[in-house]
């Protein structure tokens, strides 16, 4: 590991960019829908919760692209390491991708775009929690599908350091899993305590 930090500048620009990138698109798209849930500003503004649900995925999707390109960039800016650069993990790191693809877009068409976009904080609430594939395997599918994306990138562009970046992703998801899902469990049961009401 040592080895592999000696190929990485973590003052180099691009470096810096991403890592920056990396750390604010769940912070964003946390402190906004949480912003949303409390005031519901977003949903009025859009005149529907659906279309303001709609926007956030939009500008969450275009950071994503953002948060790529400055990752690519990073790993394009530093050298590559020999140990790396063979045919062999070009493949495993072809495969990674190939399989985080598979958990995001399946993850994506298990939730729906308002159910992938934090909709249910816009009270746009599933019946039931998702326990079909990929949700029957792992929890936060759609997570750990990136995660595999951006090692499988880094592994095909021989990259130490596209490797520091990806930990840099899996943190940030880790963090991010623990600031979401107390919150969104806490949606869920105000949802279910108000059905008992009804009832």
């Amino acid at each position: 590991m040592t080895r592999l930090l000696g190929y990485v500048d973590p003052l180099d620009p691009s470096f810096v960019a991403a890592v920056l990138a990396i750390a604010f698109n769940p912070f964003y798209w946390n402190v906004v829908a949480r912003w949303e849930h409390k005031t519901r500003k977003l949903s009025r503004a859009f005149s529907s919760p659906h279309l303001a649900c709609y926007a956030l995925g939009g500008s969450i999707l275009l950071l994503n692209f953002l948060r790529s390109y400055c990752f690519t960039q990073a790993m394009l800016s530093q050298p590559r390491v020999e140990s790396l650069d063979n045919p062999m993990a070009y493949c495993l790191g072809l495969v990674l991708l190939g399989v985080g693809v598979v958990f995001v877009l399946s993850s994506f068409f298990a939730l729906g775009f308002t159910g992938t976009f934090l909709g249910d904080y816009f009270g746009i609430l599933k019946e039931a929690r998702v326990t079909t594939f990929p949700f029957n395997i792992l929890d936060n599918p759609m997570y750990w599908g990136s995660t595999a994306n951006y090692l499988g990138w880094a592994i095909m562009h021989a990259s130490p350091t596209g490797l520091l970046l990806t930990a840099v992703v899996a943190l940030t998801y880790v963090v991010a899993v623990l600031y979401e899902e107390p919150f969104t469990t806490e949606i869920y049961l105000q949802k279910a305590s108000r059905s008992h009401k009804r009832s």
